[in-house]
């Protein structure tokens, strides 16, 4: 008996998500299955792949062969990395718990920089919706328009300087002529 690990299609029409299923080659695509792995939802950004990592190692020790989007999510989850370092204990080149600490520190690594760049991807998203709340953005006033109205301000004080004797005088002439009559 060939035994795959595949996706098994779930969700509705044009929003699908995937169940990682261990199961016999001849059964069909949605059809039964052996055990359950996890599930993988490309819609959302960046995906989201949940996956029980030490199940799925023992399947591929023990022969079954996953399809090429699986090997692709097992990669990426260290699934074949581990499988690796399984491989030089067994020869001998390292001992298991070096290689354990590897694997951890690996999935550590790998863990940060798919939460950097889910945060990243929140913030972007976050930046979207605040752009298309209709909330308008206040345009800073630029360093040359603060210039002229200082130096406009300095002209209006002149003007009212040169004017003032003048108007002092217009004021004493009224005041006369009111007094006068």
């Amino acid at each position: 008996m060939a035994v795959k690990i595949r996706l098994q299609r779930k969700g509705r029409k044009q929003a699908p998500f995937y169940q990682i299923v261990v199961a016999d080659s001849r059964s069909p695509r949605d059809g039964r299955f052996i055990e359950n792995l996890g599930s993988y939802n490309p819609m959302t950004s960046p995906a989201t792949i949940q996956i029980d990592r030490d199940a799925a190692f023992d399947w591929l020790m023990k022969g079954a062969q996953p399809t090429d989007t699986v090997r692709a999510i097992l990669r990426f989850k260290g699934v074949y990395f581990r499988k690796h370092l399984m491989r030089g204990v067994a020869k001998g080149a390292m001992t298991l718990e070096d290689a354990m600490a590897k694997y951890q520190e690996w999935i550590d690594s790998k863990e940060a920089k798919t939460a950097a760049r889910a945060e990243k991807t929140k913030a972007a998203k976050a930046e979207f919706y605040a752009n298309l709340s209709g909330v308008a953005k206040a345009k800073p006033i630029a360093p040359v328009v603060e210039e002229v109205v200082e130096e406009v301000a300095e002209a209006a004080e002149e003007a009212v300087e040169e004017t003032a004797p003048e108007v002092e005088a217009a004021a004493e002439e009224t005041t006369s002529e009111d007094s006068a009559e």
